[in-house]
């Protein structure tokens, strides 16, 4: 039987091309670095991005954790969604290993969070307060469905941040992603933010990695941050080969997976007992509800594992479903039929 495996683009499997890429790779220790195919890696990123630097780190989640930690010192505050990947999925690492506070803002229907809302939560100088430092966005946005947020809207951001003198942090995970949904140059979305990270591992298909991007003084202290955080990797260039494809060869592609994307929205807007809002569907991730009352929500995600689908529950009767390379459209129509027959 066939696996469907919706859960996450983190799933998607490194393409024949990575995988010779790695056997070919030319090798060295990065952590002096001497690590050649890294050092075209991290100078390819930083350009695409029309940043100064860049550094490559395991994951994605490691990267947002060292980039707060250059923006910011103990005690200090960050504002940030209160939907943000950094603030749900990460472990509360800016806390635990920082001393950062976080400080949440309602991020809207569209993923941003109002700039009255931001100014409001920014501190003023009161030795009772901590000093906000960092404002942080998302890009594009993974618990607001995938929502995509514009340049105009960063730009605005960082008008804000600029009238107070703070940094901007962008968790730009997806944010090739958000300039394909969007149809502008990435560096568009990333010209307004002091720093950014994107996966290489999720819709580009990477097997593992993540990068930093900013000035050169900020990498380098990042690099210290990581060596701290015991992600001084040696020979990195097994990760980096792989990453060198994803960013020549995999970005072109990411276009048919917001329209598989779309596809199976529109194929469960007409299915009765499931409900999606098809205008929130902008890239490769979709939320869906189940208004069915006769399916508990443990039955329906079970029987669509026993057909050989799978996808991530997000609340109570609330589901997530990711399309990525592994995704085809003949998968779609699958997905759909059997959706059908269990909901039906």
């Amino acid at each position: 039987m066939k696996t469907i495996d919706l859960r996450s683009d983190t799933v998607t499997l490194p393409t024949p091309a990575m995988r010779d890429a790695i056997y070919n790779a030319d090798f060295g220790d990065d952590v002096y670095g001497e690590d050649p195919s890294t050092n075209r890696l991290e100078k390819m990123a930083a350009e695409m991005v029309g940043k100064e630097d860049a550094m490559l780190v395991p994951s994605g989640t490691m990267g947002n954790l060292i980039s707060l930690l250059v923006h910011c010192r103990r005690g200090d505050e960050i504002i940030l969604g209160d939907q943000a990947h950094i603030f749900y999925y990460e472990v509360g690492g800016m806390s635990a290993l920082g001393g950062i506070v976080p400080h949440t803002v309602t991020n809207q229907r569209d993923a941003t969070m109002r700039l009255e809302d931001i100014e409001a939560a920014i501190r003023g100088d009161n030795i009772h307060y901590p000093r906000t430092r960092l404002i942080c966005l998302e890009n594009t946005h993974n618990r607001c469905g995938g929502m995509p947020i514009t340049a105009e809207y960063t730009d605005s951001v960082r008008k804000l941040a600029d009238r107070y003198g703070i940094g901007i942090h962008l968790d730009g995970a997806r944010i090739f992603n958000a300039a394909v949904a969007l149809g502008v140059p990435v560096t568009d979305l990333t010209r307004g933010v002091d720093s950014l990270s994107f996966c290489l591992s999720k819709g580009l298909s990477a097997p593992v990695g993540s990068i930093i991007c900013s000035s050169s003084e900020f990498i380098a202290e990042a690099r210290r941050v990581r060596k701290i955080l015991g992600g001084g990797m040696r020979q990195t260039g097994i990760i980096a080969a792989a990453g060198i494809v994803a960013l020549e060869e995999m970005m072109k592609r990411l276009a048919d997976d917001h329209e598989n994307a779309r596809r199976l929205a529109a194929g469960i807007a007409g299915i009765s007992g499931l409900r999606v809002e098809l205008e929130d569907v902008r890239s490769n991730i979709l939320v869906f509800s189940l208004e069915n009352n006769d399916l508990t929500e443990d039955d329906f995600m079970g029987r669509l594992e026993e057909r050989g689908v799978r996808f991530l529950s997000r609340g109570p009767r609330q589901f997530r479903m990711v399309t990525h390379q592994g995704i085809a459209a003949q998968d779609i129509d699958l997905t759909l039929e059997i959706l059908k027959d269990v909901v039906g």
